[in-house]
């Protein structure tokens, strides 16, 4: 299939794209906009597991974007969240291979969605 097949460009087809952080830092809502501009984008989960290299068994990806987030900002995105800030370093022990090796550390602190979005989308 080629673009001209479907009216845009088929990025999935080229680059495939991880994005990792710890939760509340943005993952799913990048990961939604990296797939609806066509991309091929996913989040592997990896702030869960023990196993180090998570993202890369599960995505293969040729890009990996690391993304994070301070607590306080933790805090303002979900307020009903209890866990203090040893949960987000506990996170962010299970994610350091992936922040290692990762194309782009993102702080989202910050950033809106669509700064975030703006920002990956000029490494692309």
């Amino acid at each position: 299939m080629t673009s001209s097949d479907t009216g845009s460009e088929v990025r999935d087809a080229v680059v495939r794209i991880a994005v990792v952080g710890p939760c509340a830092s943005g993952k799913s809502t990048l990961v939604a906009a990296l797939r609806a501009a066509g991309y091929d984008a996913r989040h592997p989960a990896q702030e869960h597991s023990f196993v180090q290299d998570m993202w890369l068994r599960r995505v293969h990806p040729d890009v990996l974007i690391y993304l994070d987030v301070s607590h306080e900002a933790y805090r303002r995105r979900r307020p009903k969240d209890d866990a203090g800030p040893e949960y987000l370093e506990m996170q962010r022990a299970r994610l350091a291979h992936a922040r290692a090796h990762a194309n782009l550390v993102l702080d989202t602190s910050e950033m809106t969605a669509e700064a975030v979005q703006e920002r990956v989308l000029e490494l692309l």
